[in-house]
């Protein structure tokens, strides 16, 4: 009698479907997935506890094989994707037959981006990305107002720089979003921080998901001063040209909604990329040499941070139609997992997985796994390159000053938490000197 092989797509039982639900998803919502619960970060960093995950779902790898496995779950199909090729085709052919827009992220995003390009589809997913794509110059690694951002960096670093010498990440975020604004609708919002408390308060039911009612008349305020800025937006803001093309069907206001709140983790990944490279002192002179067009080194730093610690730790698909799977069907409908600390923090693959290693970026190695900071295939994030040429030209502006970590701040950049609870993290400023130690006394 032949020997029956094993399934492409295994069905895990009840037991081990509460394992994974428990140990992968339990810390991704605790913590919060649109806005992060300070206390829960904490918890996380000082405990390790997201290290679990990353170890269970390798055991699920040895045990099963690489290709996807299913939960047991009442009402629902489940894949957790275990295997870098199965992740590749997945998000190559997004949107068909593998949909950004799953249940789970539609009952999430639109509390505050209801007609967002990511839980959109068909001709309002197509004409929604290609206003961001167009907008945001997604194809282009130094945007077109990339002169004019430098100027508003240089001047917002150069105020954050003559405050105290402590620099918080309340101080950071406070100065990284008067840049965001600045870039977005022009000086007439720098100082607007309603815009983004309301913000906050609608990621905040986010968190919550299907479990919030939708906060419709805060919602209704918030695009409605989105819209606003929109129309009064000056030239040369990236404001302007989104309102210059929107149409009715791309829902522009939407996609603002998108940008600030990716804007949010893109200002916590620069901050935890700078405490990355003041915590050695080879890293820091490269990051302060690096004068060739572009930043290409702390391009690569910003995302080695995203790498060590995700800002989007969970890709969701959804299958649109039933999908052949290697003589296996998935079934139409079946939501798609793809935890992204366990490609970027799989030390059974990754040799450099839990140390700081930014050359991966640079020569090439990143492509081969896959990595992927910012997603990948068509669904990858239309502001990659605008996030990077921000970041980049802030560090930077702010490496003009000795940055480094307070006195007893310590950070191993071979041996890197799972958890970095930016919340609690102060680095210090002063006048360069070649005297100054690497650590602030």
């Amino acid at each position: 009698m032949a020997k029956r092989s094993q399934p492409v797509l295994h069905r895990l039982s009840l037991a081990e479907s509460m394992t994974v639900l428990v140990i992968v998803g339990g810390p991704l919502i605790a913590k919060g997935i649109m806005v992060r619960r300070p206390l829960v970060v904490r918890l996380l960093q000082s405990t390790g506890l997201e290290g679990g995950a990353v170890a269970l779902l390798q055991r699920l790898r040895r045990r099963y094989g690489p290709g996807p496995v299913m939960l047991r779950l009442p009402g629902r199909e489940q894949a957790v994707l275990l295997s870098p090729d199965d992740v590749r085709r997945v998000l190559a052919e997004t949107p068909e037959p593998f949909e950004t827009d799953s249940d789970e992220k539609h009952a999430t995003l639109a509390h505050f981006e209801p007609e967002g390009s990511l839980i959109s589809r068909g001709r309002d997913r197509v004409a929604r990305r290609a206003l961001n794509d167009q907008a945001l110059e997604s194809g282009c690694p130094i945007h077109s107002m990339a002169p004019h951002f430098r100027e508003i960096i240089d001047q917002e670093i150069a105020a954050l720089l003559s405050g105290p010498d402590d620099l918080s990440w309340g101080r950071f975020k406070d100065s990284w979003f008067r840049i965001v604004r600045r870039c977005l609708f022009g000086d007439a919002a720098a100082d607007d921080r309603d815009l983004v408390a309301m913000l906050i308060r609608l990621r905040s039911a986010g968190n919550w998901s299907f479990l919030h009612p939708k906060r419709r008349v805060l919602r209704a305020r918030f695009l409605s001063h989105v819209a606003a800025y929109l129309h009064a937006a000056p030239p040369g803001t990236l404001g302007a040209g989104l309102a210059r093309r929107a149409t009715t069907r791309s829902a522009a206001e939407s996609q603002v909604g998108q940008w600030l709140f990716a804007f949010d983790a893109a200002g916590i990944a620069t901050f935890r990329a700078l405490a990355l490279i003041v915590a050695d002192a080879g890293i820091t002179a490269r990051a302060r040499n690096d004068t060739a067009p572009g930043y290409p080194f702390l391009r690569a730093c910003l995302l080695e941070s995203v790498r060590l610690w995700p800002t989007t730790p969970a890709i969701l698909r959804q299958s649109a139609r039933p999908a052949a799977w290697n003589g296996s069907t998935m079934a139409e409908g079946t939501g798609i997992l793809i935890h992204v600390p366990f490609l970027h923090r799989d030390d059974e693959r990754l040799p450099f997985s839990h140390r700081f290693a930014p050359d991966v970026w640079l020569r090439g190695e990143a492509d081969a796994w896959p990595l992927i900071p910012f997603s990948g295939g068509p669904g990858e994030c239309p502001a990659k390159n605008l996030v990077l040429l921000l970041a980049s030209n802030l560090m930077a502006a702010l490496l003009t000053r000795n940055i480094c970590l307070p006195p007893g701040g310590k950070l191993d950049i071979n041996d890197l938490p799972e958890t970095f609870d930016h919340f609690s993290l102060t680095l210090r400023h002063q006048a360069q000197s070649p005297l100054v130690a690497q650590r602030c006394s």
